[in-house]
Order: C-alpha cells, then sequence, then structure tokens
C-alpha cells in the first residue's frame, strides 16, 4: 500500500443524502431550504415501518445535526423546534416498536450472562461467514455500511458520561479514553477504522456510504443517538454499550482472521485486533465498574439496561439476517454497488 497523509475523516462536512420516502424527502427539502417548513409530527402516522428506510433516514439525517451536521444546512437548525417535536414523534414511534420487540423479560444478569456464551448453533453468524467464505468484496461491503457505526463510534456513548456518578463515571471515562486513543489521535477508533478503509479501497470521509447501506444498518447507529440523547434513557445506553463490549472481541477476532484470509491490508487487521484485546478488558470493566455500581445506586434501571441489551441483539440480527441472505444469493447487500473506482485496488496482492 502506497503511504498517503491522513485527512482526518471529519474535517469536511457531508452532503444530505438520498431520500427513501415522502417523510425523509420533506425533511431534507426543509433542510435545503428554511423558508420551507418540516412536516408536522402528524405526517409520522402515515409513514411506513418504524424499522424502515424512511422513518431511519430520517432520524439518521435529524441526528447528524448533533454531530457533524451537513454541507449547506446552518448549524442552528440543530435546535429547530419543529424538527425537535417531529423527531420526538419519530422517536415515540421508534421506541414502542424496539420495547415490543425487545421486552426485557430477564434480569440484567441473566441478560449479560446470554451475550456472554456464544451460541450452541455457532458458525452462523456474520463474523463467521466472514471469516471462512467471506469474498473481498463482501468484506469492502461490510466495511462500507459499518463505517455509519464506526467513524462515530465513541461518541454516542460519551453523552452517559455527564448522566452517571462515583464508580460507574469513573469506569466509563476510563473505556471512553481508550476507545478515543488514550491521548493519541492515530490511535482513535475511528481514526483505526479509517486506516482500515483506506486498506480497503474505500473512502473513509464521515458519512460517506449512507446512500449505498441499506435500511437494516442505518438502525443501529439510530438507536445510539436515541439512546444518547435522553438523560431518562441512560440506562439503556450503559445496556447498549454493554451489549457492544461483551460482544465485540469474538466477533473482532473472526474478521482479523476474515482480513488476513482475503489478504487485505494491515491497518484492516490492526482495526479488529486492536478490538480483540481492548474489548475484553472492557468487558469486564463494563460489567464490574459500571453496571453493578449503577444498579446499585439506582435499581429502577435495571429494565432499561436490559431493554438496552436486548435491543442492540435484535437490530444487530436484523442487519446480519439481511447481509447473510444477499451475499449467499451472490447479490450485493449494499442499495447501490460501490461506486467505479472503488475497487479495492489499494490491497496489494489482495486474492478477490
Amino acid at each position: 500500500m502506497i503511504a498517503t497523509e491522513y485527512i482526518e475523516s471529519r474535517l469536511t462536512r457531508a452532503g444530505l443524502p438520498t431520500p427513501r420516502g415522502d417523510l425523509s424527502a420533506a425533511i431534507l427539502a426543509s433542510l435545503r431550504d428554511r423558508e420551507r417548513p418540516p412536516p408536522g409530527p402528524e405526517a409520522v402516522v402515515s409513514a411506513a415501518d418504524p424499522y424502515g428506510g424512511d422513518v431511519q433516514l430520517a432520524l439518521y439525517v435529524l441526528y447528524e445535526l448533533h454531530y457533524q451536521g451537513f454541507d449547506g444546512v446552518d448549524d442552528d437548525r440543530e435546535w429547530d423546534p419543529e424538527l425537535l417535536r417531529l423527531r420526538g414523534e419519530l422517536e415515540r414511534r421508534y421506541l414502542d416498536a424496539l420495547r415490543a420487540d425487545a421486552p426485557g423479560t430477564v434480569g440484567a444478569e441473566a441478560a449479560l450472562a446470554q451475550i456472554l456464551a456464544e451460541p450452541a448453533d455457532d458458525g452462523t453468524g456474520v463474523s463467521h461467514y466472514l471469516q471462512h467464505d467471506g469474498r473481498l468484496e463482501q468484506l469492502r461491503e461490510y466495511a462500507a455500511l459499518r463505517s455509519l457505526y464506526h467513524l462515530k463510534e465513541a461518541d454516542p456513548h460519551a453523552w452517559v458520561i455527564p448522566r452517571l456518578h462515583g464508580r460507574a463515571k469513573a469506569a466509563m471515562v476510563a473505556v471512553e479514553f481508550d476507545e478515543f486513543g488514550a491521548g493519541r489521535a492515530e490511535d482513535i477508533h475511528a481514526r483505526l477504522f479509517a486506516d482500515l478503509m483506506d486498506d480497503l479501497g474505500l473512502e473513509h470521509a464521515y458519512g460517506r456510504y449512507v446512500d449505498e447501506s441499506p435500511d437494516e444498518a442505518l438502525a443501529p447507529v439510530t438507536m445510539m443517538s436515541l439512546l444518547g440523547l435522553h438523560r431518562a434513557l441512560r440506562g439503556a445506553l450503559v445496556g447498549h454499550f454493554a451489549a457492544v463490549e461483551v460482544t465485540s472481541s469474538p466477533g473482532s477476532h473472526r474478521l482479523a482472521e476474515a482480513m488476513r484470509r482475503a489478504g487485505a491490508g494491515p491497518a484492516t487487521q490492526r482495526f479488529y485486533d486492536e478490538h480483540v484485546e481492548a474489548d475484553a478488558v472492557h468487558e469486564q470493566v463494563v460489567r464490574h465498574e459500571i453496571i453493578t455500581p449503577l444498579l446499585r445506586d439506582e435499581p429502577h434501571l435495571e429494565p432499561d439496561v436490559v431493554f438496552g441489551i436486548e435491543a442492540t441483539g435484535l437490530l444487530e440480527e436484523r442487519l446480519g439476517t439481511h447481509l447473510l441472505r444477499e451475499w449467499r444469493q451472490g447479490r450485493s447487500a449494499l442499495r447501490k454497488p460501490l461506486r467505479a473506482g472503488e475497487d479495492g485496488t489499494a490491497c496489494e496482492g489482495a486474492t478477490r
């Protein structure tokens, strides 16, 4: 791989994405032209499936106003009262669907035990498939759609820090310190993922692959923003964080092996190797230093912690089902193929 100067993935703002239905089209039109009022909350009633592309893109766009914003959209739209009112209605609909599908019938210890154990039908998940059968183009598709999450990896979780206290706060800061590179910009996990994308011949600009990503890839991203932005959902955000950290290490090991087998560059392997080691430690910290003291001090949050764990598993399973169905049928899992020129040429000697 030819060394090039790294350009920060968030140095420039992304353009607004392509709508996926009437609701997202109306929101995008209002963001392009502030003289056009956004749709009212009543527009959500006629919107389709809360997990579907129209609702999910609408939420994704509204949440991104709190992160980087968009090229051509004024910063003050972040706090536009009409957009916030609309977002609130979308959130209620999304939360209702998530709570119905992840009802949380067990306690926190049982929920954690369920995700700590690898399933009995081991070998059926996305990371297993990529480890043993995944082709380079499928690894590149996976990296492209996961960039919506990994290029902002630790940011939504940081919102919970001022909402915790004592031992739980200190432990959360310690884990986030690692996620943000332990003081070294080149080791920020979002930067490591940008390096991975470079090695795979992908563009690492923040939000670059929104239009290519399937609806199922938007939902895990919108959920962590939803949980992060609401103090009342701090327990659910901790549950989400626990689910990510507990399941990350074995999956990252398999993805590192997949990258080696495909002949991808060293940065692809480094990202996942780093998560094998770091998240094995983080899993212990999250369980014993964050969740245990949090529930000791605020036991009423236990149902929300369980909800965060189960809702994360639900959305990851939906995404995995989509990816495996398309890949096993020999189809791309993206809404549209990676554009011409993104052909993986940055991976020297890669086996296609």
